[in-house]
């Protein structure tokens, strides 16, 4: 077991570190802005960002769909230490290789499809965020810089998906940081030296992403061999089945997010302000348990592969215990120091005041979601992607109708608890199906059974 925690800490802990660089990079970008610039320049900037955050999170599937089906061909290359044949390694590394190509080819193809429609994309987003005057005018060529990163971010999706798969998230840790230095850096160069404003702040972006995939794309090749040109028995059907479900998983996850904020919005600039500094708890309990959750596709996918059905058992059962413990631990940290973090967020005594009515519930949240990080990496390394959706819908089909019936009677805390009640359905479904064995034997989950 202590070989097993090892495992699971070697994997899971580049991963957060790799997590934690993200908001950094946000932040400093902002406070660019805020010394250069007025409320404009950092409204355009939040725009910017949130459009191109929402368009590349539909599309997650790429790093999650890549890494499940690479962790069990992975997997199968080390059946020939346990009587396997050398055929079947040689047919499983192969395929290892055919599923960051294609992965590739579809990210880049999504990418440059962004590109190519970018007038009316551009249009839709702006609508859709309601950007308006001076905001609108600034987030404009923030967006036509920022486009064309595209075929970069969705490559590296491929490529960090296919690097956890092949049991490496050291790799991704090591590009996520030197891209976000190289971000801040040459942000800092065009804003504050050569006077582009936000348009340098989208240079600095692209640039950064075109430097991390093709680094990602030379640590592919010179560590693991990668071949652009390899056999392998990737199916088509196999690959758009599996990641078709992340897909509409991710549509049942932008579409709760989306409304607590929203529903948040509709009750005043008070409440939102509170929910927004309390949503922050779970925002940082996600970058902990990501790590994890990437530990369980890579592991539970490596697992599945070689048919080892006593060593995924094994890990499941680590995973949930790490998963407790850190669940335990932030819960607390944010009721001993909830408070106190809410005061180093703002200093509107105001909004902290709302936020305290509602503290309670947030301290609740790693409790309540600790069960569907875990269980996501683990159905998304077996490719049980059918059963992850369901559990998703479900659970997003419940929060809609408790928040309907109890908002009359309980306002925002009825909002609180239909995301509790979301988070806790997930966990609870999937929990059900994996003992079940319901919507697990799907045609994503047996090609190497």
């Amino acid at each position: 077991m202590q070989n097993m925690d090892r495992q699971i800490l070697k994997l899971a802990l580049p991963s957060i570190v790799s997590n934690i660089t993200v908001p950094l990079l946000g932040l400093c970008d902002v406070t660019i802005m805020g010394h250069v610039g007025g409320a404009a320049h950092i409204g355009a900037i939040a725009v910017g960002s949130m459009i191109f955050n929402v368009m590349y999170w539909l599309f997650g599937f790429l790093r999650m769909g890549t890494s499940g089906m690479t962790a069990q061909a992975y997997g199968l290359s080390t059946r020939k230490e346990k009587g396997g044949t050398r055929s079947e390694d040689t047919i499983a590394r192969s395929d290892c290789s055919a599923f960051l190509r294609r992965g590739l080819q579809v990210g880049i193809g999504i990418g440059l499809l962004f590109v190519v429609l970018q007038v009316p994309l551009r249009h839709l987003s702006l609508w859709l965020m309601q950007a308006e005057g001076e905001v609108r005018t600034l987030a404009i060529p923030y967006y036509n810089i920022c486009i064309w990163g595209a075929p970069a971010m969705l490559g590296l999706y491929a490529l960090t998906g296919w690097f956890i798969g092949m049991q490496n998230t050291k790799i991704p840790m090591a590009i996520a940081i030197g891209q976000n230095v190289l971000n801040i850096g040459a942000s800092l160069l065009f804003v504050l030296v050569l006077g582009m404003g936000v348009e340098g702040v989208a240079l600095g972006t692209v640039i950064a992403q075109w430097a991390g995939f093709l680094v990602a794309l030379a640590c592919s090749v010179r560590v693991f061999g990668f071949r652009w040109r390899t056999e392998g028995r990737v199916s088509t059907r196999r690959y758009f089945v599996t990641n078709s479900f992340i897909f509409l998983r991710t549509l049942c996850l932008v579409a709760v997010n989306l409304y607590f904020t929203s529903a948040g919005a509709a009750q005043g600039a008070e409440i939102l302000a509170a929910n927004t500094l309390l949503m922050q708890l779970f925002t940082l309990f996600s970058y902990v348990m990501d790590g994890f959750a990437y530990a369980g596709e890579a592991l539970a996918g490596r697992y599945y592969g070689a048919g080892d059905s006593q060593m995924l058992t094994a890990t499941i059962g680590r995973l949930f215990r790490w998963g407790l413990g850190v669940a335990l631990l932030f819960t607390l940290l944010y009721w001993i120091g909830g408070t106190p973090f809410l005061h180093l967020l703002t200093t509107d005594g105001h909004v902290i005041e709302t936020a305290s009515c509602y503290l309670g519930w947030a301290v609740l949240i790693p409790l309540a979601g600790m069960a569907a990080f875990v269980w996501d990496g683990i159905y998304i390394g077996v490719t049980a992607t059918r059963g992850m959706f369901m559990a998703c819908l479900v659970a997003a089909t419940f929060f809609f109708i408790l928040y309907f019936l109890l908002f009359p009677s309980m306002g925002n805390h009825a909002l609180w608890l239909a995301f509790l009640a979301f988070l806790v359905g997930r966990g609870a479904v999937q929990t059900i199906f994996w003992y079940s064995g319901t919507l697990l034997s799907c045609p994503e989950k047996t090609e190497y059974d």
